[in-house]
C-alpha cells in the first residue's frame, strides 16, 4: 500500500503561545510552524522517526472548519494524519472499504514567508477522527517538518496512537482492508478495554472499546464521540506520563 506511516498527531490548544511554553517546560523542542488560510496557526514537535506533534489553535473564528467543534468541546488530542505517496490509490482503498473521503488542497505560510503546499484526503462523518486524514506533499516534506528533533525529555519517536471507539468490529474491517493485514488483539486492563492493533511503518495504531461500563472510555465516548484517546512516545530517558494539564492531552513516554 501507499500508506507509509503516521505523519503527525494533532493537539488543539486554546492559545498557541501558552502551549509552546508548556511543551518547552515538558522537555520538548518546539518549532513555530506558521499560519493556515483556514484561520489556524501551529507549532511543531518533530521526532527522529519522521513523525511529529502539531500544536494548533484558531487565530480567528471559523465555524466551518472540521476541527472547530472539537476546539469548542475542549480541544486536546483531536486527530491524526497518515502520509501516502499515492493519495488517489489510498482514497480508492478507503472508498472500497466504505469510507468516504474528500480530497482538497492544503497550505501553510511559515514565519519566514515560505509557502508550503500539500493535498489532503479527509474522512467525512461519521468516520472522521477514527479514520486518519491522509497527506501527500507538493512542496518538499523536509520543508514542512522541522529538522530539530532532539528533546531534553529523550523523546525520539512516535510509538503508538490509541483511538477510542464504541465497538471495534467495523473499524477493524476498514483497517484490515486498507492496510492488508488483520491486526492483532490488544487488551488494555488499565482502561478496562480491548481492541485491535495495526502497524503502519514504524508506528502502531490501537483501536480500543470499553469491555465494561466502568471503563474511563465510556463517559469520554458519550461526551466527545469516537476519536484519538492517547499517544505513546518512545524515549531514551525515564518513562513517565506527562502532566495532562500542561500537555492538554494524554501523552506517555515509554521505552
Amino acid at each position: 500500500m501507499a500508506l507509509q506511516a503516521i505523519d503527525h498527531v494533532v493537539i488543539m490548544v486554546r492559545e498557541l503561545g501558552a502551549a509552546i511554553r508548556d511543551y518547552s517546560e515538558l522537555g520538548f523542542t518546539v518549532v513555530p510552524g506558521g499560519s493556515h488560510p483556514t484561520g489556524t496557526h501551529n507549532a511543531l514537535i518533530a521526532f527522529a522517526d519522521g513523525a511529529y506533534i502539531e500544536l494548533i489553535a484558531f487565530e480567528r473564528d471559523n465555524p466551518q472548519h472540521r476541527w472547530w467543534a472539537a476546539a469548542q468541546a475542549g480541544g486536546g488530542l483531536i486527530d491524526f494524519c497518515m502520509r501516502t505517496d499515492d493519495l488517489s490509490a489510498d482514497w480508492e482503498a478507503f472508498h472500497r472499504a466504505g469510507i468516504e473521503m474528500q480530497i482538497e488542497p492544503g497550505a501553510r505560510v511559515r514565519s519566514d514567508g515560505y509557502r508550503l503546499r500539500w493535498r489532503l484526503a479527509q474522512p467525512l462523518a461519521p468516520h472522521a477522527f477514527v479514520v486518519p486524514f491522509l497527506i501527500t506533499d507538493e512542496t518538499p516534506r523536509e520543508k514542512r517538518v522541522p529538522r530539530e528533533h532532539g528533546h531534553r525529555n529523550g523523546a525520539r519517536g512516535l510509538a503508538a496512537i490509541t483511538v477510542a471507539v464504541d465497538d471495534v468490529f467495523a473499524p477493524q474491517q476498514w483497517y484490515s482492508a486498507v492496510l492488508g493485514h488483520a491486526g492483532e488483539p490488544v487488551a488494555r486492563e488499565d482502561l478496562r478495554a480491548r481492541g485491535i492493533r495495526f502497524r503502519a511503518g514504524p508506528h502502531a495504531l490501537e483501536l480500543i472499546a470499553p469491555n465494561e461500563g466502568s471503563s474511563p472510555l465510556s463517559p469520554w465516548l458519550d461526551a466527545r464521540g469516537a476519536g484519538p484517546w492517547s499517544v505513546a512516545l518512545k524515549t531514551s530517558a525515564e518513562p513517565r506520563i506527562l502532566d495532562a494539564k500542561k500537555a492538554a492531552a494524554r501523552i506517555a513516554l515509554a521505552h
